[in-house]
């Protein structure tokens, strides 16, 4: 017998939720040790987050290895393969966010404890809704990731932008957190039970009025419409993402996608697969009109920043369709491979967004935002290697083999023909044509980057372990789109083993 397999038997409860208590003890001690530490540059506060990231990384791994499902605190918290590999990548999405904003929060007084002890809370919340088994258990989550990006979002209290977006950002999500909560008490109060096991076992009897459970599943449904950014939840997510700092804009951006991702994996396929004929339909609707809204918009953008933030519209819509192709006439046969798809989509746009706004914030330098689509003008020729890397960044969000982003939309689109139902070939139709006006906007960056003519000669400076994790950032979007089979078959793996229980 193990280590891990003697203390689920003596101790499961605590072994379960032992990641996240880790987590929550880093935190606070990082968060005690700043106060002690005078040095404004902050480098023991970032390097002892750094190490607490990874050994949270590295027993998320750990707990994935082996392989198991366990229910814990009277099956209010689930530790599962999916909640496992989710964690993972969230913690090096937050060990990584942090790496390239250094250097721009040193330069913008952002550079304070805060930003460090926010970054790993709101990485607790993601964590907690990972784990969630119980509706009042994500709820939970989502208010502790919300809260810690409302701080950081307005921590920059003489900034008017940061200041307007932190207050759009905190009343919409609060809104969005209302429809969710809402929609989660219709549930409740329909199948009698706040256990999202419980709720998929009482929908599946039958015997509980439909219009109810629809009702409840459209709040539901908005609600996780608003925190993944999709049309029409969207208003938010371009004025957020320009307004907040960038180094924060990260932060929205990256791991908190991860978590929309499960918990829609966690209300809708745990615990509504009996109602899939509907949530699939409005998914449906909720991903065409974020890919078509989404892309067009973002042609028209001169800000760098809400370009990405339109298109980061767009290729959630895109990941929708994993999730819409899970049921097909009343068969799961479809499920591990369409919600597999997704969680690779999801993950490989995280990768990339990463070094996307990794990107933005090297070229950034004290007084001076770039973050305008003109500064990338002539980039080549000031800095071919920093260039050649956005150019993958780019061509990846494109869909452009061989990046990975070709094959994460690859695989949704499979999803989505091996159905073989009519409605299901057209949506696939739809979605490639309109990743081909998507293709345009990235595209342009290429060229302005390579074809025109420098604006800005000032130097670019950046430390070793920034240029270190942004080469290698590059090199994982080429490297996971020539060689996808690894990644896959982990996410098939989390997913298979996760539906399986």
């Amino acid at each position: 017998m193990n280590t891990l397999d003697h203390w689920l038997k003596v101790a499961p409860n605590a072994t379960a939720i032992a990641p996240l208590t880790l987590l929550l003890l880093l935190a606070c001690a990082v968060a005690l040790a700043d106060l002690f530490i005078a040095d404004p540059r902050k480098v023991v506060t970032y390097r002892l987050t750094q190490l607490s990231l990874a050994i949270v990384a590295g027993f998320q791994l750990w707990y994935f290895d082996h392989g198991f499902t366990i229910y814990a605190m009277q099956r209010m918290v689930v530790a599962d393969p999916m909640g496992h590999v989710l964690g993972f990548f969230a913690c090096i999405a937050t060990m990584m966010t942090l790496a390239y904003a250094r250097s721009y929060a040193a330069s913008r007084d952002m550079l304070k404890g805060e930003l460090f002890t926010l970054a790993m809370f709101s990485l607790l919340g993601i964590g907690v809704m990972l784990s969630a088994n119980n509706f009042l258990v994500i709820y939970l989550g989502l208010e502790l990731m919300s809260l810690s990006l409302y701080a950081l979002t307005a921590m920059r209290r003489d900034n008017l932008n940061a200041t307007e977006a932190a207050m759009k950002y905190f009343v919409l999500g609060a809104l969005a957190s209302g429809f969710l909560l809402y929609g989660l008490s219709m549930m409740y109060g329909a199948a009698g039970s706040l256990e999202i096991g419980e709720v998929f076992k009482a929908i599946g009897t039958g015997q509980i009025n439909k219009s109810v459970l629809v009702f409840g599943l459209v709040f539901i449904v908005a609600g996780l419409g608003f925190k993944l950014g999709t049309v029409p939840f969207h208003m938010w997510v371009p004025d957020v993402y320009q307004g907040a700092p960038t180094a924060i804009t990260l932060l929205i951006g990256g791991a908190p996608e991860l978590a929309a991702f499960a918990i829609c994996i966690r209300l809708l396929v745990e615990g509504m697969l009996g109602l899939a004929v509907d949530w699939q339909q409005m998914l449906v609707v909720l991903s065409v009109g974020s890919m078509a809204l989404g892309n067009l918009a973002a042609i028209a953008q001169t800000n760098l920043k809400r370009m990405l933030a339109y298109s980061t519209i767009g290729q959630m819509g895109f990941m929708l369709l994993g999730l819409c192709s899970g049921v097909v006439s009343n068969n799961t046969l479809s499920a591990g491979n369409a919600y597999s798809s997704s969680m690779f989509y999801i993950v490989t746009y995280v990768l990339t967004t990463l070094g996307t706004f990794g990107v933005i914030m090297l070229l950034s330098r004290q007084g001076f935002e770039s973050e305008q689509i003109d500064d990338f003008k002539g980039l080549a020729k000031r800095s071919p290697w920093y260039a050649g890397v956005m150019a993958i960044f780019m061509f990846s969000l494109a869909g452009v083999p061989p990046t990975v982003g070709f094959f994460a939309k690859l695989a949704v689109l499979q999803s989505l023909l091996t159905t073989a139902v009519t409605g299901y070939i057209w949506l696939a139709v739809a979605a490639v044509l309109l990743s081909l006006v998507g293709a345009f906007y990235y595209i342009r960056i290429v060229k302005i980057m390579y074809f025109d003519e420098p604006i800005e000669t000032a130097p670019i400076v950046a430390t070793t372990d920034v240029r270190a994790i942004l080469s290698l950032n590059g090199a994982a979007v080429l490297l996971f789109g020539m060689m996808p089979g690894g990644l896959m078959s982990l996410c098939v793996d989390a997913i298979v083993k996760t539906l399986a229980t």
